[in-house]
């Protein structure tokens, strides 16, 4: 006799039997280890290897360091992080480079996506800024897009303050050449921003080539600035984030590299990136 329960069980199973490991290849976003890259380079970039991690993102800036030891062991960089003043024009107190020399470096080394990663709050603005912002953006796509590389803009949570459809994130999305840029979602501070990162990404499908993988503490508020206590960062796996959905959805609408970081760990962030991979390899989506 077929009961409910029976039905239940059935379905359990079948969707047991459907999921299957997380296989996609794991980068290392090296943002993570930043305070151990000075003088601990070689040794860093070996036992994130060791690990069993495979691709890497870091600041441009630290190119010439890096990308001779991540061939050394084998680990290819994918993406990096473009230094922002070259989108913006506005260089303040950074050393200023040209695009040449930016886009020689990250040619040379392999890299196949330039990501604009940030906005510091005091050149945040108001009104238009996000409109000019964006076409700034296009334009050095466009750039990029000239020399071989890709573009992706990086999100953290202030993108996301404000009347739905007037937020920064709306006027850049409405705006922004897609053709030429895709997205870096960061799936924590989209959470942070009070989002749910699988409404996110699959209003952004075809969009998202590259995915920022961490974690938060349960019953965090909504914030949209990004100082935040350092336990607010949680290992992939061990905070209130459904995972095994963002990696389904993030499969579905096209993402191709994934890269675990984590802003702040309480212990060694070789420790914590182990932790994170350790989850990935083994959670069932």
């Amino acid at each position: 006799m077929i009961t409910r329960r029976s039905l239940l069980l059935s379905a359990a199973a079948a969707a047991t039997a459907r999921a299957k490991s997380f296989q996609m290849p794991l980068g290392a976003e090296l943002y993570t280890v930043r305070k151990l890259i000075p003088a601990e380079a070689d040794a860093t970039l070996k036992a994130i290897a060791d690990i069993g991690y495979k691709e890497v993102e870091c600041a441009r800036a630290d190119l010439a360091l890096l990308a001779p030891i991540c061939k050394k062991y084998g680990l290819k960089p994918v993406a990096c992080h473009m230094e922002t003043p070259l989108i913006t024009g506005t260089w303040k107190n950074a050393k200023e480079i040209s695009w040449g020399e930016a886009l020689d470096s990250m040619k040379s080394a392999g890299v196949e996506y330039a990501v604009m990663a940030y906005v510091a709050p005091g050149d945040r603005g108001t009104g238009d800024f996000y409109k000019q912002l964006a076409d700034k953006m296009n334009a050095a796509a466009e750039r990029c897009h000239k020399a071989g590389l890709k573009f992706a803009y990086h999100n953290h949570a202030f993108e996301f303050a404000g009347k739905s459809g007037e937020r920064p994130i709306d006027t850049m999305l409405s705006r922004l050449d897609f053709k030429l840029v895709g997205l870096e979602v960061d799936v924590f501070w989209v959470s942070v921003a009070g989002n749910d990162p699988v409404a996110f990404l699959t209003q952004n499908k075809g969009r998202v080539p590259l995915l920022h993988l961490k974690d938060k503490i349960a019953g965090f508020p909504t914030q949209y600035s990004e100082s935040v206590k350092q336990d607010t960062f949680q290992e992939v796996g061990s905070g209130s984030l459904d995972i095994p959905a963002i990696l389904r959805t993030a499969a579905s609408i096209g993402v191709k590299h994934y890269f675990v970081e984590q802003d702040q760990t309480a212990g060694s962030p070789i420790d914590s990136l182990r932790k994170s991979y350790e989850y990935l390899r083994k959670v069932q989506v």
